[in-house]
């Protein structure tokens, strides 16, 4: 069985975070992951401080095990969820979209373990310096906001970088991506796509059924020009908002107007039109609907094998 010291750290069974996917990861979804012996993730996106807190109690009826919650910088919000999650004791955060080091001392007197998601050496090395226990490596393969740099390449320099474990994310949703992972120096792996297919997992059956479909091509990235670019599934909105986007006459205001509540549309409204579908690379790959539990246990058997096989090509 595969152990590394990130399973210690987390007091988890396997080394594997579940992305805090906005309008994906909620109670149902990171309590079947927590459970499964992975890390749950609930995400915080731009709920406020009550509408989290009632996530956060759901999920605790749920599991009595190690979860956490992802906590939005960009949000309008992220001051009252910064203290919700003081409140209601989180024991983990992972962070996303801005530099959370305003909040870090109040979560670490708190004795919250904070694990950034980070897309650069410098950014993964400032993290360490603010007090971070982790750091998320994640490549520009992922779903949802990506940074510049691919798995391949990001993780190996980040775990050069720093001395805190470092969990790899983008493009990995199989046992072969996990023992890649390793291979490059991360103690880890975050996972977001697979999960989408998760039995527990509370999007609407078009969002799901998208997914399996895709093949290795299907995925876009738009908004770059908004300094925020975000890999998702082509769909006729993902391709509007390309030709927008490539488009002199429309201004950056349209645009985010174009883009407003697409990602609602899509997860809980199945709106194959109007949404917008994030998911990453490795969406290819997903073809089948299981449990969380099945999905961990599948990936880590095949990793294991992966890992045992490789002196066949070492003489």
């Amino acid at each position: 069985m595969i152990k590394t010291p990130v399973c210690e750290l987390f007091q988890i069974e396997y080394p594997i975070f579940q992305g805090g996917m906005a309008w994906v990861a909620d109670a149902s979804l990171a309590a079947a992951v927590s459970n499964a012996g992975g890390l749950g993730i609930i995400a915080g996106m731009n709920s406020n401080g009550e509408q989290l807190r009632e996530e956060i109690r759901k999920c605790r009826e749920r599991t009595q095990k190690p979860f956490g919650v992802n906590v939005m910088l960009m949000s309008p919000f992220v001051e009252e969820v910064a203290r919700t999650v003081v409140e209601e004791h989180v024991p983990v955060l992972t962070t996303g979209a801005g530099n959370p080091g305003e909040f870090m001392p109040a979560w670490l007197e708190a004795g919250i373990k904070v694990v950034p998601v980070v897309a650069s050496v410098g950014f993964a090395r400032l993290a360490e310096k603010r007090g971070a226990c982790a750091v998320v490596a994640e490549g520009a393969e992922s779903g949802g906001h990506i940074g510049k740099l691919h798995t391949m390449a990001l993780v190996p320099q980040i775990c050069d970088a720093v001395k805190i474990p470092v969990l790899a994310a983008g493009g990995i949703g199989d046992g072969r991506g996990i023992a890649a992972a390793l291979m490059l120096g991360a103690q880890g792996v975050q996972v977001g796509t697979r999960f989408l297919v998760a039995r527990e997992c509370t999007i609407s059956p078009v969002y799901k059924e998208k997914v399996r479909k895709a093949k290795e091509l299907d995925t876009i990235v738009t908004g770059a020009s908004l300094g925020d670019a975000v890999r998702s599934l082509k769909t006729p909105f993902s391709r509007e908002f390309e030709k927008k986007e490539r488009g002199a006459d429309v201004s950056k205001e349209e645009l985010e107007k174009f883009g407003a509540g697409a990602l609602r549309r899509a997860a809980r409204e199945g709106d194959a039109r109007n949404g917008c579908f994030l998911a990453g690379e490795i969406a290819g790959l997903v073809k089948k609907e299981q449990t969380a539990k099945e999905m961990i246990e599948e990936m880590f058997e095949e990793a294991e094998k992966r890992l045992g096989g490789v002196s066949q090509w070492v003489k």
